[in-house]
């Protein structure tokens, strides 16, 4: 077997024969053989290790590799870990953005509704300070509305007292002897003067004692009435001792009335007596048919109590 050895200074070669003779042998002293063989077994040595070394190389490269193929590995999962991170992180940037809009609107819109309910704080405030006004104001107007209800309850009984009287009277109408009207919101009859009385005078000619007899009967049917008597003239003035002006003349014959009614059963505490002469013409008195007019006896119906209402007016 031969064997080409290089040792570590590359300065021995030596060849082993079959024969088991040194080629060298009988050429080299015995010392420098020594080294040369010392030098061999260490050069062998050295390159046994080296052949370790390189084994152990060689795996720590494999190693090295699969640990650089794992790090690749695990680096592309980084990357695709890291892009997928992008892409979050740029959704939640876009989600963030969004969020931040809506945000900005919410705090818009809480602003407004704030202004908004200070508004209507105000509101209600001014609406509890006008609270008790209107509350009066209501109250007020529910007592209208009654007082209308009652206002026109009483011109209905009156309408229907009113129409009853023209019904009963209607003889005394038609004959002339009298009329039945409406003044100031009171029903009112009225005589003639030149029925009852003749000129300046206060005596009651029969024909009016018979008109006063039949209204008599027909104002004792109305006994939760009271009447007042009022005595009218023209402006033709009169001067006597008796009647120094119309003042007296027209009293006295309402006097003169109200004694003969009485005396035809009406009750004294139901009638009163009032003179008015001249001024409270129903016509003008510059004609003879309205002076004619104007000389007259009026009876009129005082209201009760459940008819003094008055209308409610507005402002």
């Amino acid at each position: 077997m031969n064997a080409l050895v290089y040792g570590k200074s590359m300065r021995i070669v030596y060849t082993l024969g079959i024969g088991g003779g040194l080629w060298l042998a009988s050429c080299v002293p015995q010392g420098k053989y020594d080294d040369a063989l010392k030098d061999a077994a260490q050069a062998h040595g050295d390159a046994v290790a080296a052949r370790g070394d390189a084994q152990k190389l060689g795996g720590d490269l494999a190693a090295a590799r699969a640990e650089l193929e794992r790090l690749r590995a695990t680096l592309k999962e980084a990357e695709a870990h890291a892009s997928e991170d992008d892409q979050a992180l740029a959704k939640a940037g876009a989600l963030g953005r969004e969020q931040a809009a809506k945000l900005d609107g919410a705090i818009a819109e809480n602003e407004q509704l704030r202004k908004e309910l200070t508004r209507l704080g105000k509101n209600v405030d001014t609406f509890l300070a006008e609270k008790g006004s209107l509350a009066t104001a209501l109250a007020d107007a529910k007592k209208r509305l009654e007082e209308l209800r009652q206002a026109q309850a009483a011109a209905e009984a009156r309408a229907a007292l009113f129409k009853q009287l023209a019904l009963k009277f209607h003889k005394m109408i038609d004959a002339g002897d009298l009329r039945v009207v409406l003044r100031r919101g009171h029903m009112v009859i009225q005589l003639a003067n030149d029925v009852l009385f003749e000129s300046g005078r206060t005596e009651i000619k029969p024909r009016g004692q018979d008109a006063l007899r039949q209204v008599a009967a027909i104002l004792r049917t109305l006994s939760d009435r009271h009447f007042q008597v009022a005595g009218d003239t023209d402006n033709v003035p009169i001067q006597t001792p008796l009647f120094p002006s119309n003042w007296e003349l027209s009293t006295r014959r309402a006097v003169e009335v109200v004694h003969f009614l009485i005396a035809q059963g009406m009750r004294s505490d139901a009638l009163s007596a009032a003179g008015y002469g001249e001024f409270d013409p129903v016509a003008s008195n510059e004609t003879a048919d309205g002076r004619t007019r104007n000389r007259r006896i009026e009876i009129t119906l005082e209201p009760n109590i459940n008819e003094l209402v008055s209308v409610p007016t507005t402002d």
